[in-house]
Parts: C-alpha cells; structure tokens; sequence
C-alpha cells in the first residue's frame, strides 16, 4: 500500500489527508476491490471491503489520522454507509485546499467559498430527489425481490461509456468496453450479464400525462411499477407559464424548462426501491427484505384491524454468524437465534418441547458484579484474600446462591446483558437451566415485551412479578449436526408467541469473510432504513455528483465574468478589498472544489470498468460537461439521460432487456452528511496547519491577511 511523499515545506496534514484517502480508492462505487492488509509484526493478514475495517487495521498514530478515523467512525455509527465517499471526498478536498494555497488564496477566503459552493450544491441536488409513496401498499403482492436478484452493477445512464462517439481513443477499444456489459454473480453462483438501465414512456403518454392537475402532480416522480416508464411531472424547482421558456434562478444562471421534459420521478414500489438502494450486493439485499417482510407480517398480526402505518423498525433486526457453513444456509428467522456451545446440546434436546420461563439481568452475572454508579463502603477490610481456597469456596457459594433463585422460581433460561460466569454456566448445565450471556439490549426489551419479564440488576432481585413465561428453545435447523460452526458452536433458536424480533443468520465456509458479509448486510439495512425514514431518496450511479460539478463550474464561470468587471476598479476604493478579493479568488475556489467532483466521478467510472484509464474518463465526463451547460437546465439535462431509449451513447445492451433494470438510488442523508463531513475535516486540518506554520490563531492568520492586501 502505497503513500505519498509528503512535502515538509507545504501544508503536512492536507497532505496526510490525501494520502490516507488514496488507499479507500478501490471502495468507491459499487464494484469493490477487497485488500488484504498485513501485520508486519506477526505477519497476519486480515481481508477488508470497507473504508471503515481499513482504517482500523492501519497505523493511525499521528493527530490527523486519528481525526480522520473518528470522523469515519462517527458517521459510520450514526448510518453506517457513505463511508467510502466521505473518505475519497476528504482526499479530494484536501487536495483542493492545497492548490487554493499554492495559488495563493487566503485561508479564510478559501473556507468561505469552499462552504458556500458547498452549500449550494445541496440545495442544487433537492431536483434530483425521489420522493417514496406507500410502498407498503402491496408489499404481499407476488412480486418479491428474489425475481430480480440477478440485476447489474449501472452507472447512471451519461456515465457510462459510448459506443459511437468521437471521444474513442480508437474505435474498437471503446466499443469493447461499451458493449460488454458488467458481470455479476447471483445467489446460485452463476454468472448473469447485465442489461441496461432504463426506457422511456412514449411521447403520446408524456402528452398524456402532462395534462394532469398540477397540484397532484406536485413535488411528485411517478413511476409505473409494471412497466417502468418514466411518467412527466412538475417540480417545485420550476414555474411554469408556457411550453418552453428559460427561468431566473437565484444565483442568475438561467434555466431552460421544456414541457416536454420529465423533471421528476417517484417512487411506489418496495422492491424496486430495494434494487435500487443494494448497489452491487444483492445477496446481503435480499436478506434485508425478507426481514422486512417478516417485520411487516408479525406488526400485522399484532396490530389485528388497527390501521396504524408501518414502520421499518431496524432495531428488532439481529445477525447471527456462522462461519464454516455453506452460503445457502443464510436466511432470516423469526426470534432470537445466537451460538452455544456444543456441550449444550444435550440440554437443549432436553427444553425444546417445552415452554419454559425466563429471568432477564441487565448487566453482568458475576459475583462480583456491580450496577453502574454503585460505591464500595471504605470500611469494609477482606482477611486472607490471597487465599485461593476462600475464593473458590466464595464464587462457590455464589453460584448456589444463584441457583436456588432459578429453583425456586421454576426458571430454565437466563438472558444476560453482560458477561456471565462460567462456574455458574456449568452448575446451571449441570441442572438443566440455559444461561446465555452478551444479549443485545435490544432482544432483552423484546422477550420482556413478550414474555413479561421485568428486567432485574441483580438475581437477588427476582420475585415472581418478575419471570417471564411461554419461551420456546429449539434448534436452529431440524437436524443439529449439521449447523456446528467453525468453532465448534451450535445455533439455538429463541423464540414466543408475538415476540416483535427477527435474526438474520449469515453463514460462510471462509472465516475471513464473515466480518465483510456482516459489514455489507448491515449497509443495506441501513440504506433501506434511511430511506423509508425520510421518504425520500437521490437518483444515483453518480448523477447527484455529476451536478454538483455541473453546478460548480457554471458558478466559476458566472464569478469570473462578474470577478473581471469588479477588479477593473477596485484600486479605487480601498474600503471594499475584501470584496474584491473574494471576487477574485471564488473562481478558484469553486474550480478547486469542483475538481474533487470531477476526481470522484472518474474514479467511480473507472472502478465500475466503464473506462479503462482516468484519462478517458476525465475526458468522457468533459464531454457530458459541455453537453449540460449548453442544455441550459443541468437537471433537465440529467433526467433526459436517465429516461432516453436506445441510445448507443448512454446506454448499452438490447432494449428488450431494459425493463428488467430498476434505477439505482442513494439516500439523502447518509450522501449530504458525508459531503458535509469530509469539507469540516479538511477545514480544520487547514486551520490547525496554518496555525503550526504561522504560530498564529486564526483570527490573527486573518487579520495578517487584512494587512497583505492593503499593502498591495
């Protein structure tokens, strides 16, 4: 893994940024390159997909590193994707931030622009946003998301490669690349090539459709779930007073808007939205919608004739991993399904036709186990401690004491919080009574839900009230032998009557791979999850990114025409420099971060293999540049490519097959906040680098600016 050389008279920790982002490149987009990252130590290798794995098995010791790897952490908590962008943005940024520098741009200047850019192309994407519509409507019909597990990996339609256009290096290269279509294995392991992205409706249903209430057709993207045509709708981003006009936006780049144009789509059906958010991984997808589905059945049973709406409640939704077990034993379960040890087995063959009651602890169930916040009295001497035998002899005691509250309640299954004593799993075994330790908090609300359990700190504290009832203990699949995993573990099954949980198990015969189909389970829960949440989600392949560089570069051209007629007389009122410096640097700034934009896309066409270079597909995304800015509506630009029909430029494969390949989507929050995060991080790494180099604060940093540009 390779670094870069960093600079000691230059700027160290932009450039430390962007040499800890180079090594996530492969992660962007939804092609990844696994790497294997070696302990040079004890020469052990861990395999990683993930921007967050790679960085904790890299040495993070200096104070940049540790700050990039708590900002990917912090967002990865919070939505557990967007990772991969907000660390290739961090590297692009960084770099940006630099050449602004080296042009000689003031830091506070560079900030401002950076952030206001910024800030604008967030509110420039919301026409790109989906709105999602009742997509629970018809979530038992008998279309299921395994019918379209063998869709493509697709860029959005205009960054796909041509197949005849005069930007081929040479001719036969570039239609190799445009006419292969990408490869992907489906759950069967077979291998399925990918159709193309998308098809029109007809100009006769855009008439059609045009003549719709406007009001209804507000703020909507309407899609049919059958046929998949992209259906004309208004926008709130867009007046409309006649068939073809060009409207006044606030920053005064004017927009074109054709009425025959489809500005927005919407979004009504689940599996569709399902496709759409999986991104290359329709395994781990699949396994996420059938959790839901499961989610939505058990909500539905409980709720009866109450018409409450429902609600994806990712909380209730547990993985169970296996390694050593083939992959077609993954599936998703009703209950709470975790791994034993095989000694229990025979206890286990002993409760599964029985229902048993529970006692739920809130923390550790160990002697010595304290609640948080609990003082130890100061006045209290132990004598003979060092003796082992007064120790054995008190854990001893312990343990029966433990045991005659279980008898005396009639209790054969402990859930623990904490960890659990292993002197009292034996005698507990010994008795026919399963304890199991580690239980996420999350399944111990749940069996108290459903059991009545009363959780307790304390097994002195258990009374009758407090024991739950109706716990069913099975094993995981009919034959138990079967199901011992790597570590001589056997999966059990907990389960009553209207518990609200399910368990996905996630089974692998490769260990190092368990971690990673984890890791991308979980994104795809949370992608889903995120979007039902806010109801909403962004066209994706890189249609978001490609207007937000779009949007750039026509705000750098508009400051530099108003920037040249601003400094033509500036000298003569000293009192509005600063006006006219920012007037003279936006530009720059804009065009900086644009170029991290234009970084972005090329590296996510290059690791989709749509190009075989960054030269080529630099090139490529300069041609759908100039395309868009003479459009005259970047949006409308965007969404013609998406809904055009047998076009060789955007779009490879037979029209036959479009059909078959839903949109692909992101969602809002995860991409916003990611962007939003990687810009803060290279702003204090700025700041904190200037401050190192000048031995200055920054407001002092600004006020030596203010000097300098009186002095010239």
């Amino acid at each position: 893994m390779a670094y870069r050389i960093i600079n000691k008279r230059r700027h160290m920790g932009l450039q430390q940024l962007s040499s800890f982002a180079e090594t996530g490149r492969t992660f962007l987009g939804p092609v990844k390159s696994s790497k294997f990252i070696t302990d040079e130590e004890c020469h052990e290798s861990v395999l990683i997909s993930s921007t967050v794995r790679l960085l904790q098995s890299l040495d993070l010791t200096s104070a940049v590193g540790q700050l990039l790897n708590e900002a990917v952490e912090a967002h990865n908590n919070t939505y557990r994707t967007g990772t991969s962008t907000l660390l290739f943005l961090v590297g692009a940024w960084s770099s940006a931030a630099e050449e602004c520098l080296h042009l000689g741009v003031p830091i506070s200047l560079i900030v401002s622009v950076m952030s206001e850019g910024l800030n604008s192309c967030i509110e420039e994407v919301v026409s790109l946003q989906v709105p999602i519509y009742n997509v629970f409507d018809h979530i038992d019909s008998t279309k299921t998301f395994s019918g379209l597990e063998t869709f493509s990996v697709s860029l959005c339609p205009f960054l796909q490669i041509p197949s005849d256009t005069s930007l081929k290096q040479k001719e036969h290269d570039l239609k190799d690349v445009a006419c292969q279509p990408l490869t992907i294995y489906s759950l069967s392991g077979r291998p399925v090539k990918s159709p193309t992205l998308f098809r029109s409706q007809s100009n006769n249903e855009i008439d059609k459709n045009t003549s719709q209430n406007p009001q209804t057709l507000k703020n909507s993207l309407l899609a049919d779930t059958h046929c998949r045509k992209s259906i004309l709708v208004y926008s709130r981003h867009f007046n409309r007073t006649g068939n073809n006009q060009w409207i006044s936006k606030p920053d005064g780049f004017l927009e074109q808007h054709d009425a025959a144009t489809p500005r927005t789509y919407r979004c009504n059906d689940l599996v569709e939205l399902e496709v759409g958010l999986s991104h290359g991984d329709p395994s781990s997808m699949k396994l996420v919608a059938e959790a839901i589905r499961l989610q939505y059945r058990n909500t539905s049973m409980r709720q009866g004739s109450c018409t409450m709406p429902f609600m994806f409640d990712i909380s209730r939704i547990f993985t169970c991993c296996l390694s050593g077990l083939p992959e077609t034993f993954s599936c998703v379960c009703p209950g709470y399904i975790t791994a034993v040890s095989i000694s229990s087995t025979a206890l286990i063959k002993e409760l599964q036709n029985q229902l048993i009651r529970v006692v739920l602890i809130e923390g550790d169930l160990t002697e010595n186990y304290h609640h948080l916040g609990f003082s130890k009295s100061t006045n209290i001497k132990t004598v003979l401690e060092s003796i082992k035998f007064q120790q054995d002899s008190s854990e001893e005691l312990w343990a029966n004491c433990v045991l005659q509250v279980l008898i005396k309640f009639n209790v054969n299954l402990v859930l623990a919080q904490g960890n659990v004593s292993e002197h009292l799993i034996e005698k507990c075994t010994q008795s026919k009574r399963l304890v199991i330790g580690s239980v996420n908090s999350n399944v111990m609300q749940a069996f108290a839900e459903a059991s009545g359990a009363v959780q307790v700190a304390y097994i002195t504290q258990v009374n009758e009230n407090c024991v739950g009832n109706g716990v069913c203990v099975t094993f995981w699949r009919s034959i138990s032998m079967d199901v011992i995993d790597s570590s001589n573990r056997i999966a059990i099954m907990l389960k009553t009557e209207g518990i609200n949980l399910a368990t996905v198990v996630l089974t692998s015969l490769v260990t190092a791979q368990m971690q990673i189909k984890e890791d991308r389970f979980w994104t795809c829960a949370y992608r889903l999850y995120y979007s039902l949440r806010d109801q909403k989600v962004f066209l994706g392949g890189g249609a978001v990114e490609f207007l937000c560089l779009s949007h750039l570069q026509i705000l750098a051209e508009q400051a530099l025409n108003k920037g040249n007629q601003t400094c033509s007389g500036w000298l003569h009122n000293s009192s509005s420099w600063l006006t006219s410096s920012l007037a003279l640097y936006r530009p720059t700034v804009l065009k900086c971060l644009a170029n991290g934009w234009h970084k972005y896309l090329s590296t996510l066409i290059c690791n989709t293999a749509s190009c075989s270079s960054e030269f080529e597909a630099s090139v490529f995304i300069q041609h759908h540049l100039q395309n868009a800015t003479n459009s005259g509506s970047l949006s409308t630009y965007i969404l013609n490519e998406y809904s055009k029909l047998n076009s060789g430029i955007f779009n490879s494969g037979s029209s036959s097959k479009l059909e078959q390949i839903p949109r692909v989507y992101d969602v809002v929050i995860t991409k916003t906040e990611a962007w939003r995060r990687a810009l803060d991080l290279v702003f204090l790494v700025l700041q904190t680098d200037s401050e190192i180099i000048t031995g200055l604060g920054h407001t002092q940093i600004n006020s030596q600016e203010t000097e300098g540009f009186l002095f010239l």
